[in-house]
């Protein structure tokens, strides 16, 4: 099978790295990639929304499924212009994927599906939530607990098109769950939690994401199979209502709340550093469950999980997310990977032989454990191989969680 992914992130790479093992994989390609997917397949320099300039490069390599990576080209109905071409695509349409692309959709669509999500509220009034309703590269929500950071995020929100969308604020533990999907068949992939803010502590503005570790403790199978009762299978059938049929991954960020789930935003894309998590735990055949998908049928599909852990820290550029860094030589990789760990490229560029930086989260290291504990340890032992200027990363990724294992193990 030959496969495009598109897209140039880690979560693309992480995908290419899981993808290259399949057995039935006989070409891997990727536009644009980045030099991390280079390493395993051709890269070609199409932009990922250049629908016209995908729908060539598939046809002349001859590609049998296109994996769709960033929400931006979904949004833009990429996957719509590809399929219409008779291409087979694991991606959404742009109908369905306005779960992502419009959050003011989104809360129409919850509420007709009667899935448990946030209060709106009609003026913002703290403690709440402030939402740029549009697209936002994980950066468009503002947490407010007081006057001063709400003041604050109304003229922030000013920045991003369309009218804030305004929410309650709920207190609890945050959950990321992501669902293979093909019109109403599911296929739940393992739990994982993220960690947005810039800094230690949950501090500093929202980011894409600054790491992700998977499983989650406490989450055992009956509560996944709750979760997709209760969110993912009546959104994906209210989307088959209205003929717009979900393939692809639907993510849904939740809360545990003391009143139960709630749903906090849907991504209709693998999630950016959860998949980096997520995969490595994988022990079936991916490709095989994506092309499924891509072709409608999930009834039949297993992808076994391993019971090991992965942590995967993010490794940022110094003022990210404000700025990022482009041109900074980068070290030590191959002793990180020689500790055993993964390091997928999120916004690295070549400059002739030399590796560099190019954007503002630029590596993101994965590795794996017996426990989170041991998982997180590998991660950060292999983070201290690797270096450019001004490089940071969070030292508290999956601490919490590790202290909760061994308590539940004690």
């Amino acid at each position: 099978m030959k496969v495009l992914i598109v897209g140039s992130g880690g979560r693309e790479h992480a995908l290419a790295w899981k993808l290259a093992q399949s057995p039935k994989l006989s070409e891997l390609h990727a536009a644009p990639g980045n030099p991390g997917i280079a390493a395993l397949g051709n890269c070609h320099p199409v932009r990922a929304d250049d629908g016209e300039g995908l729908l060539t490069l598939a046809h002349s390599l001859a590609i049998d499924l296109v994996v769709v990576g960033p929400e931006v080209p979904l949004v833009a109905g990429v996957a719509d212009q590809l399929r219409h071409a008779g291409i087979a695509v694991f991606g959404p349409g742009r109908e369905a994927a306005m779960l992502e692309g419009s959050k003011t959709f989104a809360k129409e669509l919850m509420i007709a599906a009667g899935v448990p999500t946030a209060k709106e509220l009609t003026e913002p009034a703290w403690p709440c939530v402030v939402k740029a309703d549009g697209l936002a590269a994980g950066k468009g929500v503002f947490v407010c607990p007081d006057a001063v950071s709400l003041a604050r995020a109304l003229k922030e929100v000013e920045a991003f098109p369309g009218k804030p969308v305004f929410e309650e604020l709920l207190v609890g533990e945050e959950l990321s769950m992501l669902v293979l999907a093909a019109g109403e068949e599911t296929l739940a992939l393992a739990p994982a939690q993220d960690f947005k803010r810039a800094y230690d502590g949950d501090q500093g503005p929202n980011t894409g994401g600054m790491g992700s570790y998977s499983p989650v403790p406490g989450i055992d199978p009956d509560e996944v199979e709750t979760i997709l009762e209760q969110v993912h299978r009546p959104v994906l059938a209210e989307l088959n209502d209205r003929g717009h049929p979900f393939i692809g991954v639907l993510y849904a960020g939740l809360m545990r709340t003391d009143e139960g789930i709630k749903v906090l935003e849907f991504n209709v894309r693998f999630g950016d550093p959860e998949t980096q998590a997520i995969v490595p735990r994988i022990e079936g055949d991916l490709l095989e469950a994506l092309a499924s998908a891509a072709n409608g049928e999930l009834e039949d599909v297993k992808l076994d999980v391993s019971d090991e852990a992965c942590v995967t820290v993010v490794l940022a550029a110094g003022d990210y997310p404000a700025s990022s860094d482009k041109g900074s030589p980068i070290s030590g990789i191959a002793e990180a990977e020689a500790t055993g760990a993964v390091v997928f490229h999120a916004g690295t560029a070549m400059r002739g032989e030399a590796l560099v930086t190019s954007g503002g989260r630029v590596l993101n290291v994965s590795a794996l454990g017996p426990t989170i504990e041991t998982a997180r340890e590998r991660a950060y032992a292999a983070c201290e191989k690797i270096s450019w200027e001004g490089m940071r990363y969070r030292t508290d990724i999956a601490l919490e969680a590790a202290r909760r294992e061994a308590g539940e193990n004690a």
